[in-house]
């Protein structure tokens, strides 16, 4: 019990003030999840720039469109290095608070060990699937041809993409996220320098157009990957390290995904819904899909500051509830609560404010641009709701309520939101419509999730004084 109480000494997740920490720690994941959003902005702001050539006039806005319609593949590569490294963080900050060290050691190694195997997944649908995958949505040749040379690049080196969510997920979880911040940081500036480089040829390099975007954006993930795996190992003391702990252990891939998996149809769900509202909104129009896509790229600015302080909550709240601290976990749930609120709302008024300058850096069609705007000021209204969702869910897979997270989820990206954007987009005024059925699944999903908030206070945070300390 000594030893216990005083390893919890050392960790700052079980001492500092709870409103601190949470901003001490969520600040620096905050900025690096919003590098990460600027980055993915601009990639599609220099594609959407891509001159026309002989025979292929609006190449801008079809290679625009070929990102949207590759991107659900992208989330889905993301879905499974998050959610596997959601699972790491909540069952690794558990054991830290329970200073069981044997057992952190071989979280982080077996996440490691996971990552690599996700890798070479999609490394081989890269090799086999992308021409099929593309053809569900769109028979244009000349997106299909954009899109094909994209996600190739982007599926044969996601390496880098994998291997960062784990590192990255590891050092927030022992609460270093200024280290898992900095590799961010690193990754994403080296993607936007190289970006208009390789796209357009400058300094003497080919112009290779969609192809450069996508080199841009493995090399910076890949820069990310290896630097946060040198924090890990170089700086991440709390962790022991060792090839014996890469060995797959069957109580410790279970406790992973007990919590990340769901976690992972949760990320994964995004790109379901990506790959229906593409299906859907085509039908609609191309112009439609376009919009979507730059809409989705321009709310990630709010949504990936949410997610950073989500990604705060989740080890404060799991850490305070392995250690037993009742008092700490409520202040936890509370103040994450609060403070994703707030991002949310700041969002909601930037976004209404300059939806037409946001939209206009990207030079599109002007039926193309009054889509977009449209999509910003109907769906930010739903930010709230949002926020609401996204900060219950870190609590959520905290606390080993791992399928309420998952429901809350399906509400907000599939059961209701496909349905509500099919209805609408038969309507006459389609075009209109369409935008609504997301701010209405986020309501639905928020009401649902503050029932199983108190579901989970009853059963959960109110019993841990009867739960076995160790």
């Amino acid at each position: 019990m000594e030893q216990k109480e005083q390893m919890i000494s050392m960790n700052k997740m079980g001492t500092e003030k709870v409103s601190k920490i949470m901003l001490s720690m969520g600040v620096p994941m905050i900025l690096s999840m919003v590098l990460q959003a600027c980055y993915n902005i601009v990639d599609s702001m220099f594609v959407a720039r891509i001159p026309d050539s002989e025979g292929m006039i609006h190449a801008g806005e079809s290679a625009v469109n070929a990102l949207t319609l590759a991107f659900p593949v992208q989330m889905l590569i993301v879905a499974f290095g998050v959610g596997t490294g959601v699972g790491v963080n909540a069952i690794l900050s558990r054991a830290l608070g329970e200073n069981r060290k044997e057992k952190v050691a071989y979280i982080a190694g077996n996440g490691v060990t996971l990552g690599i195997i996700i890798y070479i997944v999609f490394l081989i649908f890269g090799l086999f699937g992308i021409d099929l995958y593309l053809r569900t949505q769109t028979t244009d040749t000349v997106i299909l041809g954009m899109g094909n040379t994209y996600l190739k690049i982007c599926t044969f080196a996601c390496v880098g993409m994998v291997m960062f969510a784990i590192y990255e997920k590891i050092l927030q979880a022992t609460g270093k996220s200024i280290y898992s911040t900095a590799a961010m940081i690193a990754g994403a500036v080296i993607n936007i320098v190289l970006d208009p480089i390789l796209i357009f040829g400058y300094f003497g390099l080919p112009e290779m157009g969609i192809a450069g975007a996508a080199y841009a954006t493995v090399i910076g993930q890949i820069a990310s990957f290896l630097l946060a795996m040198y924090f890990h190992y170089g700086k991440n003391k709390e962790v022991m390290h060792g090839l014996r702990y890469l060995k797959l252990k069957r109580n410790i891939v279970k406790g992973i995904y007990v919590i990340g998996f769901p976690a992972i149809i949760m990320q994964a769900l995004m790109s379901f819904m990506t790959y229906g509202v593409n299906i859907i909104f085509g039908a609609v129009s191309t112009a439609a899909v376009t919009a979507y896509g730059i809409f989705y790229k321009i709310q990630q600015f709010i949504f990936f500051a949410g997610f950073g302080l989500r990604d705060a909550i989740t080890p404060i709240v799991s850490f305070n509830y392995g250690m037993g601290s009742k008092k700490r976990v409520k202040e936890g749930i509370r103040y994450g609560i609060i403070y994703v609120e707030i991002i949310m709302a700041v969002g909601i008024i930037l976004l209404q404010v300059f939806a037409a300058p946001l939209v206009a850096v990207f030079g599109l069609s002007d039926e193309t641009a009054r889509l977009c705007i449209m999509a910003i000021r109907i769906i930010s209204f739903g930010f709230l709701f949002a926020g609401g969702n996204i900060a219950l869910q870190g609590v959520f897979q905290a606390l080993d309520c791992g399928i309420s997270s998952l429901i809350i989820s399906l509400l907000r990206l599939l059961v209701i939101v496909l349905p509500l954007a099919k209805i609408f987009s038969v309507m006459n005024n389609a075009a209109e419509m369409i935008w609504f059925a997301f701010p209405i699944a986020e309501l639905i999903a928020l009401i649902v999730a503050v029932y199983l908030l108190i579901k989970a206070n009853h059963h959960t945070v109110d019993n841990m004084g009867e739960r076995e300390h160790f």
